[in-house]
């Protein structure tokens, strides 16, 4: 083998069917060594280059004769300087920041860490020795895929309805699923998982990170790890533990088939990526992949003293958002991605940190101008989750155009209605309208709102209405980790009861949820397992929870509440007045002459400005026209659905509602009653002006006749 100069971009490593392309982005490093590994288990190490050839701050060399299935890995020489921000190495291999594919998963060890970790409190020492046959290595991967006609969706962001979930979560337990698949990608595209999918008119997976990850051991519990995987190591490798194939870099074929069969389906694809951190934590962190090739081009370091980091995640480190070098390496990988494995958008975990360009979150950060203006990524559908652990780091409604985010808001206003709180009644109509108080005056529309009442981060929407406290006793800390303020309501009694009374009052707060996030203008976001029950048995943060308390349990699913999801989706995928492209009308929510919505007390008068300020108010009438569009549909032709009447009971005792007078509808009809069961009605008629018995705690829909 006769090694060639090579060339520096594209960065990693680049097979073009003779040999293998090599670069690595390094500014400071004074050397830089390419390590091949050969055998079965990858941990001889069967040859090292020397890289001389350096173009632009990149190394590179190409390699004729090799090509996919090649183990390799990089030593980096340099300082070894931790208070002025250099941590070189070259005792330690790394993993390549842009290798497609890993080899196998971390298993963390003191050979892994870069100073000797008995001296870890004192000015660190070098730690010299070799960790290469503990180090995962860096896979060269094929390209090539046999895509077919396959293409992004483009699914419309009005007629979106995500479902997050966790890879393995999802089919670890499926008995439908083959054993050897489950928990995998191969597993998730199994023609019954996808069907599932149908079954509940979902037009979008949103999967918890796959980027590989370091799957780090609870520090005084064994048997826990961290299970979410929010701890990335290689923004462009799919994790391996997700892979059904013991062949090397087949985890990129088994990802790339996932999301052809979920495209197959008419169902997006979009990840969860974690830019804001690594996986190499603070300064006492292993030493692992950017931290030995460019520590302080990587990440952000505090500038009065460099053996530290700026820490905006609670998890140890910040990726530098400042140096171009970073930057790239998102931007390279997002593209990726995009281009090479057809996912459809991103969520982007505590986005805040990415626009933080010296302290302070600026929403025209760099990493939001670049992203504005790629052809590419300015296509795909981009979330935001809204907020990091810095100061001022809450930012929901303060992203620019092209953004969704989660709205935390929504999720606090909405259960605190339907828990009984005071004070909520005017926010909660903001929420239940797209929330246009949070995203209008930037020129967002409704759909920059992604709703959602509950997340992988938090209680389950059963838990969610049998627990007033947190239940993190399985996590080994005490029950000290985990949000406190929930926003629960356990219905009277904490945790399972045999009661039957509080056994329907949750199933109903279980629909009145739903129902509520369904018919909410804005994006619907359902966790996964929430439609059929699932319970972590009051653990609000079950990250390290790789079992059953995190795994869907299908067997025990709740069938009446999975019969009632289905149709209460399609039922918002049927009538185009939920899912609005605009808002309602030019002029404030609240006033009078209101005629696409209108809003109503429960003596079928309409609500005056006094109305919305009474703080005991828990019940109010909501009129969607659904005759009167002001937009069109993506045709261009005109929107036709029928009008509805939405009544709302937050209070304990059933309420007598009149409905409006007949300027608003003759004749209506019962469509849903979550107070039911089932809920799904119809037959009675109600003539305007007529009474009405809502129950407590209740939501009704009817839909208008003439």
């Amino acid at each position: 083998m006769k090694p060639r100069p090579g060339v520096p971009y594209p960065l990693g490593a680049t097979y073009d069917g003779a040999g293998v392309n090599f670069a690595l982005f390094s500014e400071n490093a004074t050397g830089v060594e390419l390590c091949l590994f050969g055998n079965a288990d990858g941990n001889d190490e069967a040859a090292r280059f020397q890289l001389a050839e350096q173009t632009d701050q990149a190394w590179h060399i190409y390699l004729p004769g090799i090509g996919p299935g090649q183990r390799y890995g990089y030593r980096v020489h340099g300082p070894y300087e931790p208070a002025n921000g250099s941590r070189f190495n070259p005792a330690k291999l790394l993993i390549d920041p842009y290798a497609r594919a890993i080899d196998r998963e971390f298993t963390l060890d003191d050979r892994l860490f870069s100073y000797q970790v008995d001296n870890r409190d004192a000015d660190p020492t070098r730690d010299d020795r070799d960790n290469s046959t503990l180090m995962p290595k860096s896979v060269v991967v094929e390209s090539k895929f046999s895509w077919g006609s396959d293409r992004r969706l483009n699914i419309p962001w009005q007629e979106t309805v995500i479902y997050e979930l966790h890879v393995k979560g999802l089919t670890a337990r499926h008995p439908f699923v083959p054993q050897n698949l489950r928990g995998t990608y191969a597993g998730l595209a199994s023609p019954w998982v996808i069907e599932y999918f149908r079954s509940l008119s979902v037009t979008a997976v949103e999967l918890m990170p796959v980027h590989q990850a370091v799957v780090d051991r609870h520090p005084r519990e064994p048997g826990l790890a961290n299970y979410w995987g929010y701890n990335s190591i290689a923004y462009f490798a799919p994790d391996v533990r997700y892979s059904s194939a013991g062949r090397l870099g087949e985890q990129v074929r088994e990802f790339k088939a996932m999301v052809k069969a979920f495209h197959r389906a008419g169902i997006e694809v979009i990840l969860d990526v974690v830019y804001n951190h690594t996986a190499e934590g603070n300064h006492l962190g292993p030493t692992l992949s950017m931290r030995g090739i460019d520590n302080a081009n990587y990440y952000r370091l505090k500038p009065d003293d460099r053996r530290y980091y700026l820490d905006y995640t609670g998890c140890g480190n910040t990726l530098n958002m400042v140096s171009p070098r970073a930057l790239q390496l998102v931007m390279d990988s997002l593209r990726y991605w995009v281009l090479e494995m057809h996912v459809d958008g991103f969520r982007f975990d505590l986005a805040a940190a990415l626009a933080r360009e010296l302290h302070d979150v600026d929403r025209l950060g760099a990493f939001f101008d670049i992203i504005h203006q790629d052809p590419v990524l300015c296509q795909v559908k981009l979330i935001a989750e809204p907020w990091d652990l810095g100061e001022g780091g809450y930012q929901v409604g303060n992203f620019p155009p092209l953004w969704s985010e989660w709205n935390g808001k929504y999720r606090d206003t909405v259960r605190d209605y339907w828990r009984g709180n005071d004070q909520t009644l005017a926010e909660f109509a903001y929420r239940l309208t797209g929330s246009s108080d949070l995203y209008r005056a930037g020129g967002r529309s409704p759909t920059a709102s992604i709703n959602f009442v509950t997340s992988h981060d938090g209680f389950t929407l059963t838990d969610l209405v049998s627990y007033n406290e947190k239940h993190n006793e399985a996590n080994g800390e005490q029950n000290r980790d985990g949000e406190s303020n929930n926003r629960s309501w356990n219905c009277g009694h904490e945790g399972p009861t045999d009661d039957p009374a509080i056994i329907e009052l949750r199933a109903r707060q279980k629909r009145n949820f739903l129902a509520t996030l369904m018919l909410s203008q804005g994006v619907p976001m359902i966790c996964a397992g929430d439609e059929i029950g699932r319970t972590q048995s009051g653990n609000n943060n079950a990250y390290c929870q790789d079992n059953e308390i995190s795994w869907l349990n299908w067997d025990n699913a709740d069938q009446q509440l999975l019969g009632f999801s289905r149709r209460l989706v399609l039922f918002r995928k049927r009538h185009p007045v939920f899912r609005r492209r605009k808002w309602f009308q030019e002029r404030q929510l609240h006033g009078s002459g209101i005629r696409d919505i209108s809003w109503f007390k429960p003596d079928g008068g309409e609500m005056s400005e006094e109305d919305w300020k009474i703080g005991f108010a828990k019940s109010l009438g909501v009129y969607l026209n659904g005759t009167n569009f002001t937009t069109p549909d993506a045709m261009g032709e005109p929107i036709a659905d029928a009008s509805f009447y939405i009544v709302f009971n937050a209070h304990h005792n059933p309420l007598g509602f009149i409905l409006p007078a007949a300027e608003w509808g003759q004749r209506w009809t019962p469509v849903l009653d979550t107070y039911q069961t089932p809920s799904w009605r119809g037959g009675k008629t109600y003539r305007a002006g007529e009474a009405m018995r809502v129950e407590g705690r209740s939501l009704l829909l009817l839909r208008r006749l003439e």
